[in-house]
């Protein structure tokens, strides 16, 4: 056997993190460079994103959402990520284990089964299974560049804990294989060489026609789509009986899959298979068409929601705090999961397939509405916003790429057009997902929202201005002691319990007025279904009778008021789906009454949007769904007929990707509407964080004229 630290110094060609981490195991090892540590090109790249990934993966590890003891075996140290990364690389973890126990559930009286991972990089696979007493008559072979089966095999021989799980020692013969056992084998091997791959492995005992689960995980995208074609149609012909399991990017061409298209391009790793195989109906087709006799695709929300027991669920959601729904369900969107098999037996290993109605099929209106951008910097998230008057908006609270905001802000329009200018007399400290409600008798309320998402808000304040609506931001020769008072509202009766990403709205009942609040969330309800009313006069929060059936708990909903109530819109369940409802709070003689509206067609489930009446419309802007084509636009609600139409937004005239969840949608004129969305954008999962930096325009008269909506339904 070959000294093994004269082994160790081939391998020194390693990055980032994981450089060190050799290092720590033998100080030699940080004064050996070799040519490969700067080399340069897409597969030195591709390469890297193995090192990032199983550093993703450990921390997810060590936070508790799955249970591997081996991943700390592969990185310097752990290094915690934030939840929504946490999350990301749990359900992916999640999904591969869970074809994995099903194939060997299958598989369980064959005489022999095997598992061939593609490009396995760190992966603990083979540890986890060996350590649970899984691998019974199987073999795990895993393929990847030499250079990182190098790496992975000095570590495995350094370490005793890995070392101890294998029942031979590493070859002392050159060639592809870097470690081999009775049950487990690391080559060396470029997956795109196709006779190298199938040479390499018939030499190290995989049998063909035994029963083989094969394992791509954010592989072959990396590679030239014929190629990664030819992969697939190669496994198929060879392995008479397998299944593969893909776990890849899709969904290229919204704003979140430009963003995820971008990083991966600054990293020199092209996501090639997206142009050709954009979403899960098309990479079914693809192995079809490329000698596979089955396949089922779900997207990681369908798994989540669908293929997860709702306690498992629950245990994940609670392991910290968490208030990212928006980026999580945008990234599981843009994630799937894929099932492919060969040969009866296989068949029994694939994924169930998801309702024939679970993807909503939209009837998109021929009417698109142009969105343009306006020339003012101006961003931000979790921000609430009113109208002070025809040409002006008050923003408070959210946060920017430079943290959490405190200072107010004010957007307005002059003969030069837009400017955003900071209000520096009204600091209501730092708050996010709050609300900034209109009032009677002039000025706003605000209530509610969050610093963080184990410390809600539960001051409530009232801001008035002066009789002209001038502020000192527009009138810097104005008296600031005339023109905005704050005060602490101190309200008796029972207060609610303190939320966020809940709504408030004035309703009236025989001359008073209410400030009633819905929804939202804290950091021990994941979703609330109460409804509170703040008599405004008396600051009193009253019990009102309210008859009909409550609508469901729900966050990051809509409310408008209309008739003296109030109507609700769409919002995120406590059982995690997006809701499509209608529902309508509507004063009676003795209180009030909830009211479900039936709308036809029902309007695509959605969340994190926001809404307005104009005339007898309801008129619903942006937030996230799922499991539906495109992203949301806008769906316009008939009060009368109670009609439904969903209407793309053209963007083309923007710039940037335009992220509608997380912003706020001011009404601008009623004669001719206007809508004004402004901040908006989200942490993109590892990808980096997007905000939208300049508000947007969208112009909704070619929607509200009558006739053109009952054209457009008819036909």
């Amino acid at each position: 056997m070959v000294d093994f630290w004269i082994f160790m110094s081939t391998c020194a060609s390693w990055g980032g993190g994981i450089l060190a981490c050799v290092n720590s195991i033998h100080p030699v090892l940080s004064k050996t460079k070799t040519k490969q540590q700067h080399k340069k090109g897409s597969d030195t790249a591709v390469q890297g994103t193995n090192d990032s990934s199983v550093v993703s993966k450990a921390s997810a590890a060590a936070r508790g959402y799955f249970r591997d003891a081996f991943l700390q075996h592969f990185v310097c140290r752990v290094a915690r990520r934030a939840p929504l990364i946490n999350r990301g690389y749990y359900v992916r973890w999640r999904a591969v284990d869970h074809c994995v126990r099903r194939f060997l559930q299958v598989t369980a009286g064959c005489p022999k089964r095997q598992i061939l991972s593609l490009g396995a990089g760190f992966d603990s696979l083979y540890f986890r299974l060996r350590a649970d007493g899984d691998l019974d008559r199987a073999v795990v072979y895993e393929l990847d560049f030499a250079d990182v089966a190098q790496r992975k095999a000095a570590l495995i021989a350094a370490n005793e804990t890995l070392g101890g799980m294998l029942d031979s020692c590493l070859p002392s013969s050159p060639g592809p294989v870097y470690v081999s056992s009775s049950m487990y084998q690391l080559l060396g091997v470029d997956i795109r060489e196709e006779a190298q791959v199938e040479d390499a492995l018939s030499a190290a005992g995989l049998h063909w026609a035994a029963p083989t689960l094969v394992l791509s995980e954010v592989v072959l995208t990396y590679m030239e789509t014929d190629r990664s074609d030819a992969t697939i149609s190669w496994a198929a012909k060879l392995l008479p009986q397998s299944v593969f399991v893909m776990y890849e990017q899709i969904c290229p061409h919204d704003p979140f899959g430009r963003i995820m298209q971008e990083h991966f391009l600054k990293l020199n790793s092209t996501l090639h298979a997206l142009r050709q195989y954009p979403d899960t109906r098309a990479q079914r087709h693809r192995f079809l068409t490329k000698g596979w006799d089955c396949c089922v695709c779900l997207d990681m929300n369908d798994f989540y929601l669908r293929l997860i027991p709702k306690e498992e669920r629950d245990r994940v959601e609670s392991l910290e705090p968490f208030d990212e729904h928006e980026e999580w369900h945008e990234k599981c969107c843009h994630y799937f999961i894929l099932t492919a098999s060969r040969g009866l037996l296989m068949e029994q290993a694939l994924l169930p397939a998801p309702p024939v109605s679970s993807a909503p099929v939209i009837s998109w209106s021929p009417t698109v509405l142009p969105v343009r951008p306006i020339p003012v910097s101006l961003e931000g998230l979790g921000m609430a916003s009113t109208r002070l008057g025809p040409e002006q908006v008050m923003l408070t609270g959210g946060s920017s790429k430079g943290g959490r905001l405190a200072e107010t802000r004010a957007l307005l329009r002059g003969q030069e057009g837009w400017r955003a200018v900071v209000e520096p007399f009204v600091d209501l400290g730092v708050r996010l997902h709050h609300t900034v409600t209109c009032v009677p008798g002039g000025g706003v309320v605000i209530y509610g929202g969050r610093s963080s998402p184990l410390n809600p808000i539960r001051d409530i304040f009232r801001v008035t201005f002066n009789p002209g609506g001038v502020s000192p931001a527009a009138d810097p020769q104005s008296q600031a002691a005339e023109t905005i008072h704050v005060e602490s509202m101190i309200c008796s009766g029972d207060p609610p319990p303190p939320r966020w990403r809940h709504t408030a709205s004035v309703v009236s009942l025989r001359g008073r007025d209410f400030l009633f609040v819905f929804g939202g969330k804290n950091q021990s309800e994941s979703a609330l279904g109460d409804g509170h009313f703040l008599n405004l006069g008396q600051q009193i929060w009253t019990e009102m009778p309210v008859e009909g059936a409550a609508p469901p708990a729900r966050h990051s909903h809509s409310a408008c008021p209309y008739q003296g109530g109030v109507l609700l819109f769409g919002g995120l369940s406590r059982e995690g789906w997006p809701l499509g409802d209608t529902v309508l709070l509507r004063p009676t003689e003795r209180g009030f009454c909830w009211e479900k509206l039936d709308v036809q067609p029902l309007p695509v489930p959605r969340y994190g949007h926001r809404a307005h009446v104009v005339g007898e419309w309801l008129v619903v802007v942006g937030g996230v769904w799922m499991h539906a084509e495109g992203v949301p636009g806008v769906v316009v609600i008939s009060l009368t007929s109670y009609s439904s139409l969903e209407i793309r937004l053209d963007t083309s005239s923007v710039p940037w990707p335009l992220m509608l969840h997380s912003f706020c949608s001011e009404l601008m004129n009623t004669e001719e509407p206007q809508l004004l969305l402004i901040g908006g954008g989200g942490n993109c999962f590892s990808f980096g964080t997007h905000l939208n930096p300049q508000p947007v325009s969208v112009d909704l008269r070619p929607v509200l004229d009558s006739k053109l909506l009952w054209c457009t339904q008819v036909s």
